[in-house]
This record gives C-alpha cells, structure tokens and sequence, in this order.
C-alpha cells in the first residue's frame, strides 16, 4: 500500500518548468530517495508535497485523501535551507520547534536532550545556537525535524555539511524510524547514501522523472 501518490506534478516560474509531470509513489513503511544533481527539481517538488507551493498541474495523494494544510502536523520536514533562531539557546530552539507541533513538557524535553547526547551535543544545549559550528546547527536541526515523533520525515539534501562521522549517525538514525514504521523521504545527490538506505528511487532531471 502507499502511503504518499504524486501524480503528474507540473510547476512554472515564468516560462521556467521546473517540475514537468512528475509522479511517483512512496510506498508504507518505506525509504524513498528523490535523486538528482543540484537544480534538478528536488527541492520544488518536495514543496509541492509539502503544500508551500502550489502545483500548476497536478496533485498529492495522501492515504487516498488529497494533500491539504493538516499534512504538515503529521510531517517532519528538514528544508534545504537550514531556518533556526541565531540568538535562541539550543534546548529552548528544540522546545519551541516540538510546540509548533503540540508536544510540550517533561518527555519531549527529555527526549531531546537524549538526541542532544546521542549526538554529542548536550554540553551545548544552553549555548546560542550562533555560537555552533555549521555542522553542530544542522544536528540541531535534524533533530527538531523528529522531535515530535513525525509520522512522514522529508529531509531535502540531509547530509550537506556533515562530517562522516554524523553522516553514519544519521544515517542510523534514519534506518531507525524506518524500524519504527515511519516513511521517510530524502532528496540526495549523492548516489552511494541512496543505493545504500533507499527501498525505492526516483531520478529526476531538468524537471523529469
């Protein structure tokens, strides 16, 4: 069964189509992988999916029902380009994210302090998240992405920046939510992670599928 049906997504900037019937679909309980070099469509497909953008052609299928604002409580969603507060201190960064998505209190903020450990960062959870290295503020926002313990992950380009190490912990971390049900989708360039965690891929190129 699918979870997630794309069916012949179209989107224009000015004469520009940047995404030209694309359609795929993400199978439950699954790793999909959007593959394809920078500027290829990834990213303004997965904002389609994600209702920021609006097809010019062409719809979402979630469980049988068309996409609409609600799908954004059930996803956690890492965009390409990073957004965290500079002057907000790591923890309270984390709290406010998961309360954006309803989970507040003593267990989510145990819980991220458990991801701040697992990632090496927990002597960092009172530090502004300015004074973090690139790296640091991208663990950061990863683990914002599944604090709220998401039911989609969307991850647009996860492992740009990272060092190996946080690569390969990543990387676990993801195969983990797939243990744990969740479908996750990630958009790469980088064909070594996809052929290694990917159930299914999609190629796409100038707009194409």
């Amino acid at each position: 069964m699918n979870a997630l049906e794309v069916k012949n997504l179209v989107k224009y900037f000015d004469k520009v189509k940047a995404v030209d019937d694309v359609s795929f679909d993400v199978p439950e309980g699954s790793i999909f992988g959007l593959i394809g070099r920078n500027g290829a469509g990834k990213t303004t497909t997965i904002r389609m999916m994600m209702n920021i953008y609006t097809p010019d052609n062409g719809e979402v299928i979630l469980r049988g029902d068309k996409v609409d604002g609600s799908f954004k409580n059930k996803v956690g969603y890492l965009p390409e380009e990073r957004g965290l507060y500079k002057k907000m201190k790591v923890l309270d960064t984390l709290m406010f994210f998961a309360e954006l998505k309803g989970k507040s209190g003593r267990d989510i903020e145990k819980k991220a302090k458990k991801y701040l450990e697992q990632f090496d960062l927990k002597d960092r959870m009172l530090s502004k998240v300015e004074d973090l290295s690139k790296g640091n503020q991208q663990k950061i926002q990863f683990i914002a992405t599944i604090l709220h313990d998401p039911e989609f992950i969307i991850l647009d380009e996860p492992f740009s920046g990272l060092d190996p190490i946080n690569t390969n912990l990543l990387k676990e971390i993801i195969l983990e939510k797939k243990k744990e049900g969740k479908v996750i989708i990630f958009s790469t360039h980088l064909m070594d992670f996809a052929e290694k965690m990917c159930d299914h891929i999609a190629m796409i190129d100038k707009g194409k599928i």
